[in-house]
């Protein structure tokens, strides 16, 4: 068990190493990040996610929409030289399964639901404008074949026949896009906490704690 961990830790760590090569207009893209991040803080969070909805009540999503720092870390080291998982593929990945989450939440709610009104559609924007500004300074390249892990992935994600189904609460949607995201985007927090690892193996344990 503890040499699996090691080499999960060694792949997050070579992760970290290609993050300033994805991120060379960091500053460009981190001040709408960092607005999304204070807008998914536990307060508003617990808030509008959790005390805003019945005891236990869940709603259906796929089970690929539950991203976890584990999973990141499973398609860095399950990749290989020929097919490697590169850092945007993760971050394209944490982009759309947070906002597919937000929607998934949005249909349930009646329109003048207060989380709707109140912080999701609010929420919803924040994420919009990042991810313009993302892709204004870091531009997919149309011609680059995805690796056939995160390939299959993003057709399951868009398939509507895709029965593998997940129920959980609203929160951990918002718990999970909050929780990966300084160690996708780790260029943008790093200076925040010195040299604090977002991503090693021993934060795993905080994913399933409710904060």
């Amino acid at each position: 068990m503890i040499q699996f961990e090691c080499r999960l830790l060694r792949g997050l760590l070579g992760f970290i190493c290609l993050l300033p090569m994805c991120t060379s207009a960091a500053p460009d893209i981190c001040v709408p990040l960092k607005t999304v991040r204070d807008s998914l803080n536990s307060t508003l969070r617990r808030r509008y996610m959790k005390m805003n909805f019945p005891i236990n009540y869940t709603i259906q999503v796929h089970y690929e929409e539950v991203f976890r720092l584990r999973n990141m870390s499973r398609l860095i080291n399950t990749s290989n030289e020929d097919e490697p998982v590169q850092p945007r593929d993760l971050q394209d990945l944490w982009l759309f399964v947070s906002q597919q989450g937000i929607q998934r939440v949005l249909r349930v709610l009646p329109e003048r639901h207060p989380t709707r009104r109140k912080y999701l559609s609010n929420l919803e924007n924040l994420f919009r404008n990042f991810e313009t500004r993302f892709l204004e300074y870091n531009p997919r390249d149309p011609e680059r074949e995805l690796p056939e892990s995160i390939q299959n992935i993003w057709d399951r994600l868009t398939d509507s026949y895709n029965q593998g189904w997940k129920s959980v609460k609203p929160k951990s949607i918002l718990d999970t896009s909050y929780r990966t995201m300084p160690c996708l985007f780790e260029e943008c927090f790093s200076k925040e906490d010195g040299n604090y690892d977002y991503c090693k193996v021993l934060n795993w344990g905080k994913e399933n704690k409710t904060t």
